[in-house]
């Protein structure tokens, strides 16, 4: 008999969308987060901003996925000059998901703002614009543009026994970790050296990564998660 698919807690935002005649406030999320975790197995169900935090009683494992930069003072600091769209609630409800898996130990990815979120709580701080932070100029794509490059993954990681010492990925942000805080940090950009993923070892599987593995057949990623939360 086969394991059942296990229930993948997906966070998305939440925002005013008009469709038809219709104006109303909308989850929406691009469709590579599901069906990756239909491919490789799980069940996916999606979380808005304001979700009842005992949601993490009912899932097997949860994705924190990219989206909005996350606000200044998450990480101490104000706005800069190109952090103009940030949500609040949306942070204060996925920090409030993130810590209760961990402390449940749940299988936990987080991807490109969900990275950054994860490093944030963590005493964490962030470039709040790389292209005009220096020796990062040329980091990669954002504002809509999508770049490839390099990554190193560290030997012994619990990355580098998924996808392998050096990988290539996609870049769509203009924001990156400054300093992780208390996680241990497990691949940097082979260009530019900026902080790529991050882990927790104690945990049976968290791991943040800049990029979206959804977006470029990074299939193992995704399925040493679900697999992962599989057995949780």
């Amino acid at each position: 008999m086969s394991s059942p698919r296990p229930i993948i807690g997906i966070t998305c935002p939440s925002r005013p969308t008009k469709w038809a005649k219709w104006e109303l406030d909308a989850v929406v999320i691009p469709t590579t987060y599901h069906k990756m975790v239909d491919r490789c197995g799980g069940i996916p169900i999606l979380i808005p901003p304001g979700s009842n935090v005992e949601i993490i009683d009912k899932i097997d494992g949860l994705i924190i996925a990219g989206g909005p930069d996350i606000s200044p003072e998450i990480y101490g600091q104000e706005n800069g000059k190109f952090t103009n769209e940030t949500y609040l609630e949306q942070d204060i409800s996925e920090i409030a998901l993130i810590k209760s898996a961990i402390k449940k130990d749940l299988p936990l990815l987080c991807i490109c703002r969900g990275f950054q979120l994860l490093c944030a709580i963590h005493g964490g701080v962030l470039y709040q614009h790389l292209p005009e932070t220096n020796g990062f100029e040329e980091h990669g794509g954002w504002d809509g543009n999508v770049t490839e490059h390099g990554v190193n993954i560290v030997e012994g990681s619990k990355l580098e026994k998924i996808m392998g010492n050096r990988i290539i990925a996609n870049s769509t942000h203009h924001q990156g970790v400054k300093d992780p805080g208390s996680l241990k940090v497990t691949a940097l950009s082979s260009h530019d050296e900026l902080i790529e993923a991050v882990e927790v070892e104690k945990l049976t599987f968290c791991i943040g990564v800049q990029w979206h593995p959804e977006r470029i057949e990074h299939v193992s990623l995704y399925q040493a998660f679900i697999d992962s939360a599989r057995g949780s």
